[in-house]
């Protein structure tokens, strides 16, 4: 299997920022959204659940719809594709038979012989006390959604800006999402840099290693 170099990877890493300023004229290859896409399908989750949604905006009209709940943030309307992460609101024994069936399904296995797996998410997230707090723990999930997203896109030589800068509950009304289940936590407006972004040439500001990774 061929692996990305450690060099090459830090070097994208270093590329990235968050965007300030996309070029409106560029727009994201089918292709490479597809991958971008797939990234997004493979995230890591707790349990493996996946409780959330992405929804895509490439629709000019909405993407300046939704520009004003994003504190007027220019990205919003100059980005190729807005990405926003919805996060379950109630994780339900439904949603977990949901799953059950899911992987029973690309594994080859009975629903039954999952029994005890499935006893085990339902006695964390459905009758144990997390969920009292189940959409901040769905949330959770969705910003690894985010993270990997952030780093996919930038090995691939993709813009980005995460953002939390915006009303989620404007969002959910411009985006029909009451009575889903799903609720808006973030965003994130992908494309191309403008030439004239000022910050893409600002040095990148990070503690050193010696402030934030511990050995024992």
């Amino acid at each position: 299997m061929s692996t990305i170099p450690g060099e090459s990877l830090l070097q994208q890493l270093n590329w990235r920022y968050a965007t300030k300023k996309f070029d409106p004229t560029k727009k994201i290859p089918a292709a490479e959204w597809a991958v971008l896409e797939q990234a997004l399908i493979l995230t890591a989750s707790s349990y493996g659940l996946q409780p959330w949604k992405f929804i895509v905006v490439t629709d000019s009209t909405l993407k300046a719809q939704l520009r004003p709940a994003s504190w007027n943030q220019a990205q919003v309307e100059e980005c190729s594709h807005l990405v926003v992460f919805t996060a379950k609101q109630d994780i339900s024994e439904a949603d977990v038979d949901r799953f059950i069936a899911r992987i029973a399904q690309v594994r080859g296995v009975t629903a039954e012989s999952l029994a005890g797996y499935k006893g085990f998410m339902m006695g964390d997230l459905v009758k144990g006390p997390r969920h009292a707090i189940i959409h901040e723990w769905a949330a959770r999930q969705a910003y690894i959604a985010m993270g990997n997203l952030l780093t996919s896109a930038a090995v691939v030589g993709i813009d980005a800006c995460p953002f939390e800068g915006i009303e989620p509950a404007k969002y959910d009304d411009l985006l029909g999402l009451k009575g889903t289940g799903y609720a808006t936590v973030a965003a994130c407006p992908l494309g191309y840099r403008s030439a004239d972004d000022k910050y893409a040439s600002t040095p990148k500001v990070r503690f050193e290693a010696k402030d934030v990774i511990e050995h024992r």
